[in-house]
């Protein structure tokens, strides 16, 4: 019996519950990541905020927060009460059911009633909740077309197809689209929440006999949500009627034959047809038959292929594709004058050349004083100049592209080529690359590089090494800009192109500064010390502060680092350009600031654009595409979604102050019905253009990225027939730049006479398409101190004869035997290689001239490009030597030095007489004058270059009294140059 017994076994232990640690470890990580993404966003908001406040426009950060609340609230809150009621309702009249019920099939769905049915309120809170954040987060989007809306301004011109102010068309259609669309979203999102509560409980019984398939309350609803959204669909219909003046199509923008005739009908039938199936939807909620809104929507999707897709497709095939110049030749010319307006090229002025040179005496004379301002330092090339002679610490630099400027020295406006010496961390060694060093030591740039653009050194001297001869830099003899300020200027760069992402700087009571700083004089003079003592940038004084800015740039050190103290600021978002489109968020702003030394300080100028791709029948194209040039590498423009435009205004002139980072908007185009909208939508952002200080003036200049645009559009629409335009014959385009043929010529700046006088202009030339001959020259006059013609754009075209371009004269150029000669000395050890400078071209009276630098650069690392010759081609003849008045004599196969005494007045056209025409007189000296020996030609020219000088004379006495010093001292300096000629030929 003893074998028998068992032992009876333990029982079986239950699986061990899941730890209440673990759990609490779960739940404690969990809240601790949601309470840094919330930290981390309150961190963004309030730095924010913070560098608003800054720089003097947190008005700017409260209306765009307050907007863009208020629409999230407003639109979210309606898209949530919506859903929320469509819920309800459904679940308030759902048909009463209970599992098995008596003569209902079991469909499945009651397990989900019952754990639904208790939390039907949570459910209907959620999921409004959430349909409301995704509606509000995109009303909040459309803060743009909300404040426009709100501050619309006419335009003043109408469209020709329905009659409306272009303003309609750019302010107000937009947010009617988005009201219609938010709309028919309302009556979807709540078919689909209508019908889903309804299938749940029992409103919607897909196996129910068809009679009892919906309840009564469930074809009420889905009855009138349906009828909504139909009525919305009919008025999205008719906006989209005006929408067919500012669409693109395959030829043009705006309306075609196709739109006229097929299209706009189309939209006004279907919209027609909508309204009446609305009716009959809402007619169901009494009749409760499905016939009639089934026939009306099956009626509605039929006339949508018929009329919205065959129609206009057969209207296309048959009557335009056949006859596209007839039928569409009204719509083009309405293109044609729209977009003209819409880019300012109905103000453009054209006149014809011949092309035919100067001839006749005094051809030298004549082209040396038409050519004597061309600068001849290529502001691309002499970069590597500007580093090498300029650049005395690794950790300087300039920009790759350096800008163009003019400046009042010694009387004469001169053209100079300059940049900023920035901070370049990356030039610091890598052992020096820590924290300390990047953010509290290297924080700013030191001053402003400049170097003449058309003069060369005259001497020997270290400037003569490269070629240019310098109008500022670190030498103490090279401060003819600082000179022109009588304590000088601010030369520490704390906001500019090549700024760090943020910096520290301050200095703590009793402490020593630590930022580097380079002082002007001898280049082997060590660097100094100094500290911040500037407006600019956001106290860290306190602990939050430097705790909101080590979570926004995720660096402990702004927290435990003894250089952060109760004196710090922190300078961040501190280039030009970001900080102008971020307390202007409605500029489109030019990509190439620009820096100027003004009243003391360096200003960063920069040129904001209001632009909109709304524009009535005008063309549209994407702006990076009408700006790309062989200078143009990245704009990276914030303007539309679609980056595309068909109206560009320079309406907003803006600097900001390279030491405190102040920025200042003044108006420009204060007419611009764009920039008056936004003036209301942000009142007191913009200064009005009559507060643009007097000194700021001289250095405004014509953007570059606006007349890229404009000369981009010239090319189809300098054509004003319809018939024209569309074969195409005439059309222009810009060439490629010798120099990168795969990208186009750039635009460039300079003193240039087109018939009116010299004038700071910015040009651009024209080939006809395909080809390399030259067919127009077009200059915008640059000088914003000449407000009467400011902006004023002139292009001369050329006879349809043959006329090389820049390509052909380029090549021309490289392969001149005399040319090549001269290069020989400097290439025939192979250590040594031509550049080819920019390639200007020149109007000379009836005739064009090219000028080019010629650059020579050794191989290796620390080698630099020196300037060596000017070539010119003139007259298909071409001419080099170490300055552009030799060169020009060796065009014309002259001496420099003589010519003038060997040519005819280019007025009376006489030879100069081989002996002298009047005797010496009785009171004569031993020494006879040079006087009476001279030829009677040449006493004629000289008579008349002392006419001239006096007239000059005379003209600048009168601009002087007119208050217009520029002008003064051009024509003082031209009377001058006309006096030293003279004495010049005759030989005193």
């Amino acid at each position: 019996m003893s074998g028998d017994f068992q032992r009876p076994r333990p029982a079986a232990r239950p699986a061990a519950a899941p730890s209440r640690r673990s759990r609490s470890l779960v739940i404690t990580a969990g809240v601790l990541v949601a309470m840094f993404m919330l930290l981390s966003a309150f961190a963004s908001f309030w730095t924010e905020r913070l560098w608003f406040a800054s720089v003097g426009y947190s008005g700017v950060f409260s209306t765009l927060l307050w907007t863009r609340i208020g629409l999230f609230l407003v639109f979210g809150g309606v898209m949530a009460a919506t859903v929320a009621v469509t819920i309800a309702l459904a679940y308030r009249f759902r048909p009463v059911l209970w599992p098995a019920m008596p003569g209902m099939a079991d469909d499945g769905l009651d397990r989900y009633r019952q754990v639904i049915a208790p939390r039907v309120g949570w459910m209907v809170a959620g999921i409004s909740i959430l349909m409301g954040l995704f509606a509000g987060a995109s009303a909040s989007g459309q803060w743009r077309s909300y404040s426009l809306w709100r501050n619309s301004q006419p335009f003043g011109t109408n469209d020709p197809y329905f009659e409306k102010d272009a303003g309609f068309y750019v302010f107000e259609l937009p947010w009617w689209h988005y009201l219609t669309d938010y709309v028919m979203a309302l009556a979807v999102i709540g078919l689909m929440a209508t019908l889903l509560v309804n299938y749940l409980f029992g409103g919607i019984r897909l196996s129910a006999r068809p009679g009892d398939r919906l309840s009564s309350a469930a074809a009420v609803q889905l009855s009138v949500l349906l009828a909504v959204f139909v009525i919305a669909k009919a008025v999205d219909y008719w906006l989209d009627r005006y929408d067919l003046v500012v669409s693109s199509g395959s030829i043009f923008t705006g309306m075609g034959y196709t739109d006229d005739k097929a299209v706009l009908p189309a939209k006004e039938i279907l919209a027609g047809i909508a309204i009446v199936c609305a009716l009959l939807f809402l007619a169901n909620i009494w009749r409760r038959t499905w016939l009639l809104p089934s026939l009306g929507v099956a009626l509605f999707a039929l006339s949508a292929i018929v009329l919205g897709l065959i129609v206009p497709g057969v209207v296309q095939g048959v009557q335009v594709n056949p006859n596209v110049p007839d039928r569409e030749g009204p719509y083009i010319k309405a293109n044609i004058d729209a977009t003209r307006q819409a880019y300012q090229l109905d103000t453009i002025e054209r006149a014809d050349v011949s092309g035919e040179a100067i001839s006749g005496g005094g051809r030298l004379s004549s082209l040396d004083g038409m050519t004597d301002s061309v600068p001849l330092v290529d502001p691309k090339v002499v970069s590597e100049i500007f580093e090498q002679q300029q650049q005395v610490r690794a950790f300087y630099s300039v920009r790759d592209v350096l800008d163009v400027d003019r400046y009042e020295i010694d009387g004469r406006d001169r053209a100079v080529v300059l940049g900023v010496r920035e901070l370049d961390q990356s030039g610091l060694a890598e052992g020096d690359q820590n924290w300390s060093n990047l953010h509290t030591v290297y924080t700013h740039g030191n001053g402003v590089i400049a170097a003449y653009a058309n003069q060369r050194p005259k001497d020997n001297s270290s400037q003569s090494r490269s070629g240019v001869e310098w109008a500022e830099g670190q030498e103490a003899d090279e401060s003819d800009l600082t000179e022109l300020t009588p304590d000088g200027y601010e030369t520490r760069v704390y906001f500019g192109e090549l700024s760090p992402s943020y910096s520290i700087v301050g200095q703590p009571e009793g402490g020593d500064p630590v930022e580097l700083d380079l002082p002007k004089g001898d280049s082997a003079e060590e660097s100094e010390e100094m500290t911040y003592d500037g407006t600019g940038g956001v106290e860290i004084g306190s602990l939050p502060e430097q705790l909101l800015y080590a979570v926004k740039f995720g660096e402990p050190n702004l927290l435990l680092s003894g250089r952060v103290h109760e004196n710090s600021r922190i300078l961040y978002d501190r280039n030009p350009r970001t900080m102008v489109e971020k307390v202007a968020p409605w500029l489109t702003v030019d990509s190439d600031p620009y820096p100027a030394v003004i009243d003391g300080r360096i200003q960063w100028i920069l040129d904001g654009y209001t632009v909109t791709d709304r524009y009535p029948l005008s063309q549209r194209e994407s702006l990076e595409t009408m700006t790309e040039d062989s200078l143009q590498d990245n704009n990276g423009f914030q303007t539309l979604p679609t980056d595309e435009i068909n109206y560009l205004r320079n309406s907003v002139k803006a600097t900001v102050d390279a030491y405190d980072g102040t920025v200042t908007l003044y108006a420009w185009d204060d007419t611009d019905p764009i920039l008056k909208a936004w003036d209301g939508v942000f009142p007191g952002v913009i200064k009005s253009r009559d507060e643009i200080p007097e000194s700021l003036k001289p250095h405004l200049r014509y953007p570059e990225d606006m007349f890229k645009a404009q000369r981009y559009q010239y090319q189809r629409y300098h054509e004003t027939d319809a018939q024209d335009w569309f074969k195409g014959s005439t059309r222009l385009e810009v060439p490629k730049d010798p120099q990168a043929v795969d990208r186009l010529q750039p635009p460039y700046r300079l003193f240039t006479d087109v018939g009116e006088g010299e004038t700071w202009s910015l040009t651009s030339v024209y080939v006809p398409r395909e080809k390399d001959n030259l067919a127009a020259y077009m200059a915008v006059n640059s000088d914003a101190t000449d407000e009467e013609n400011y902006g004023k754009i002139s292009v001369l075209e050329l006879p349809n004869e043959r006329t090389d371009g820049p390509r052909l004269i380029a090549n021309a150029l490289s392969n001149d035997e005399e040319v090549r000669a001269e290069l020989v000395s400097f290439t025939t050890n192979g250590d040594s290689k031509p550049v080819f400078g920019n390639l200007l071209t020149l109007p000379v009276q009836d005739s064009f001239m090219y000028v080019q630098p010629l650059y020579t650069k050794r191989a290796g690392e620390s080698s630099y490009p020196i300037l060596r010759f000017v070539l010119v081609s003139y007259n298909g003849n071409v001419g080099i030597g170490t300055t552009l008045r030799d060169a020009i004599a060796d065009s014309l196969g002259a001496s420099p030095d003589d010519a003038e005494a060997q040519e005819p007045s280019p007025e009376t056209g006489e030879e100069p007489a081989e002996e002298p025409t009047e005797e010496p007189s009785e009171g004569a000296t031993e020494e006879p004058t040079e006087a009476p020996e001279l030829p009677e030609g040449t006493q004629a020219r000289i008579r008349e270059l002392l006419e001239r000088a006096d007239a000059a004379f005379d003209e600048a006495e009168e601009a002087q009294r007119n208050g217009n010093t520029v002008k003064w001292a051009r024509l003082t300096e031209e009377a001058r140059r006309l006096i030293e000629e003279a004495i010049e030929i005759s030989g005193r």
